[in-house]
């Protein structure tokens, strides 16, 4: 069997049976990179307009098929099988694809393989400026594939202080600050390595130069967590993270999280992004978090697709969402609990409490919604052209503050916020993982779900919040049988933003059955 190779970390490269083969023509290398990562077959037409989108269609298919001839000559042999309608690798060859083995040795391990592997961005150096749609799906993929470096070297970093190997770790850690040099997060992953391999003096240098970044780029000063560490060098890493544990969900793992004790569990499900140990580095958040833990055991977890937990290839549902919930409480040994859905998170709460209605002792939506985009009988959500004008702006601005405006819009001019929330997405997600999640929002509908609810059931919102409308919350608790609305002021979408003790008030009482 013929052995075709694809390097796509760094500038590309084509191999087969070891043979290094040149493509001059960049869109035939484009062709031969699109059909490797498809996951079927890819149709004539749609690698036609995406090579040349501006050429009508018969000529885009005769310039598709002199491209075909290109690379048939370029290899000596026929490695794409080419129907009528569709084009795909050649079945009979053993295809190797390094953005792919990275990807599997992120989910399965050895994490080092995986740091070993990405060597350089996705197609760095490589592009076709006339081809905006191949530029925005090579944009999109690169990003995820950096999110998954930067968990990996976390992981690493991590695992090497903890197995006594903290040179290792200052090397994995040096890279994870390069990736990012204005995260934070990073350069306390970098201080701690130093300090664990006895160098205090550059850790002081490393924490000097976080001071410097953040002050001269953001305007901010780091946490005093940061600092902290020099003078607690034998501390965890500053915020007293709890311990990150997993739970395999059919395959696919789960990242979560207990804070504290009480008499009650109380499980958060996140809205559309969420990250259980960045969360932390938020004072805010962290105080918020705190408090809640003073309540019950709260029980904190990424959806599948977020944050610490695998990605996934399909949208994901709000069934996936309650299965999630139901593993997580699982693992945690829970057998009843007291259930947050926080905005997007809402809709998978209401199927949990649906199909599994002796779990919960009481279920509250903060901030969220029954259905995704408006229809004339549900007029309290963006239209789904709106709705997809909006997740454009939002990608767009992904590795910044994007659209911190209309999620926190008491905090749209905090610098510390905005660095805290780019850095944050950018941790959480890729603009093309999180793609998918959010067109699964826009198409999400559980109002039909809403008066099998048995659940007590309390709705909290907030009368101007910018994200999520205010008559959405209210039209859920008027759905849900007995459910008690409690409209809060302020304008902001954040639960852990603004005023938090009503919120804690409400949740307190609440959970004490008055």
């Amino acid at each position: 069997m013929e052995r075709l190779q694809f390097r796509l970390l760094g500038y590309p490269e084509f191999r087969l049976n070891g043979r290094r083969v040149e493509l001059a023509l960049r869109k035939a290398a484009a062709l031969l990179i699109y059909l490797a990562e498809a996951d079927g077959p890819v149709a004539r037409e749609v690698a036609a307009t995406l090579l040349w989108p501006e050429t009508d269609e018969d000529a885009a298919r005769a310039r598709l098929r002199r491209t075909l001839y290109k690379i048939r000559i370029a290899f000596g042999s026929e490695i794409i099988a080419a129907s009528g309608t569709s084009l795909s690798l050649h079945p009979a060859l053993s295809v190797e694809v390094d953005s792919r083995v990275f990807e599997h040795a992120c989910d399965v391990g050895p994490l080092d393989e995986a740091a070993d592997i990405h060597k350089g961005d996705y197609l760095a150096g490589f592009s076709l400026p006339d081809c905006l749609e191949f530029e925005e799906w090579v944009f999109f993929r690169r990003e995820a594939l950096r999110s998954r470096l930067v968990q990996a070297l976390e992981r690493l970093v991590e695992a090497k202080i903890a197995g006594g190997e903290p040179r290792s770790a200052v090397v994995h850690a040096t890279r994870l600050a390069a990736l990012d040099p204005l995260s934070e997060s990073a350069h306390r992953h970098l201080i701690r390595a130093h300090l664990a391999a006895g160098d205090r003096a550059a850790a002081e240098r490393q924490a000097e130069t976080c001071v410097r970044l953040l002050r001269e780029e953001l305007g901010i000063a780091p946490d005093s967590a940061t600092l902290a560490l020099l003078h607690e060098p034998t501390r965890d890493i500053s915020l007293d993270v709890p311990r990150t544990r997993y739970v395999d969900v059919d395959g696919v793992h789960i990242a979560y999280q207990i804070v504290g004790s009480g008499p009650i569990d109380i499980v958060v499900v996140p809205g559309f992004i969420s990250h259980v140990e960045r969360v932390w580095e938020d004072r805010s958040c962290r105080t918020w978090i705190t408090a809640v833990s003073r309540l019950g055991r709260l029980i904190l977890f990424d959806r599948r697709g977020m944050g610490l937990s695998d990605r996934v290839g399909a949208r994901p549902t709000v069934e996936a969402t309650a299965q999630d919930i139901l593993a997580v409480m699982d693992a945690a040994g829970s057998r009843r609990a007291l259930l947050i859905g926080a905005s997007e998170g809402g809709p998978g709460c209401v199927r949990f409490a649906v199909d599994h209605p002796d779990r919960l002792v009481g279920l509250v939506l903060w901030g969220s919604l029954a259905k995704g985009s408006r229809t004339p009988d549900y007029p309290f959500a963006l239209t789904a052209a709106q709705y997809d004008l909006w997740k454009q702006r939002l990608l767009a601005g992904w590795g910044g503050p994007a659209e911190i405006q209309t999620f926190a819009p008491s905090l749209a001019k905090d610098r510390q916020a905005q660095s805290w929330w780019a850095g944050l997405l950018r941790a959480a997600s890729s603009p093309g993982a999180v793609a998918g999640l959010l067109e699964a929002l826009r198409d999400t509908d559980v109002r039909h779900l809403l008066a099998k609810v048995s659940a007590r059931t309390m709705v909290l919102h907030r009368s101007g919040d910018r994200a999520v409308r205010v008559e959405a919350g209210r039209f859920l608790a008027a759905k849900i049988p007995d459910a008690r609305f409690i409209e809060v002021a302020g304008d902001d979408h954040w639960f852990w933003v603004g005023d938090q003790q009503p919120l804690l008030n409400s949740i307190s009482a609440f959970a004490r059955g008055s």
